[in-house]
């Protein structure tokens, strides 16, 4: 139950800074893309201090720290996305392998290949993975949402999941059969038989 409380304090989180948001931006960005934002950056930072323990404490040469790093900051990322920010409740089966897939293919592209491009040609090792990181938000991102996790809670449009946040639920009324009245608290429910015709 707790869990259930933290998914809709998070999401209630990214709705009220979405709809904050300046210049009508809140009328095209999905909470979903804040809530992206907010577990990423922290992910990121874990990411970026494992990569100076590895590579600047440890010495181990800039792959390995780079693999073992993004490999921690992605397993993270992918937890926290699913259960916070998607509020996912489809297959783990189904989904995760989309998502090592799409890490895999991250990684190649810009995690390993960029930042080892960038630092091969003289930039600081930590600067190249932050210029990486900003490539790979924006791919991530339109990976999880449409790839990912498509049809989760949190992957609706912007206009979408700040409805739903801020809607109250709606319960269904309640239909009983014909000839079943409600028992009244503290009786024994009332059942007729109906007219044989």
């Amino acid at each position: 139950m707790e869990g259930v409380a933290h998914r809709a304090r998070f999401a209630a989180l990214t709705t009220a800074i979405t709809r904050r948001l300046p210049f009508g931006l809140s009328e095209v960005v999905a909470p979903s893309l804040v809530g992206y934002l907010l577990i990423n950056l922290c992910t990121f930072f874990v990411d970026l201090g494992l990569l100076g323990l590895f590579h600047g404490t440890f010495r181990w040469p800039i792959p390995a720290a780079v693999t073992l790093s993004y490999g921690t900051a992605s397993l993270i990322s992918y937890v926290l996305n699913r259960i916070l920010n998607f509020r996912s409740h489809d297959d783990v089966g189904r989904q995760f392998p989309l998502y090592v897939a799409v890490s895999a293919s991250n990684y190649l592209i810009f995690v390993l290949g960029l930042t080892d491009l960038l630092s091969s040609v003289g930039v600081y090792y930590e600067l190249s993975r932050v210029i990486a990181a900003c490539c790979e938000a924006v791919y991530l991102y339109t990976m999880l949402r449409f790839v990912v996790f498509r049809g989760s809670p949190g992957a609706m449009g912007a206009r979408q999941q700040v409805t739903a946040a801020t809607e109250p639920e709606v319960t269904e009324p309640d239909v009983t059969e014909p000839g079943v009245t409600e028992p009244q608290a503290g009786s024994e429910p009332d059942v007729t038989e109906p007219e044989a015709r």
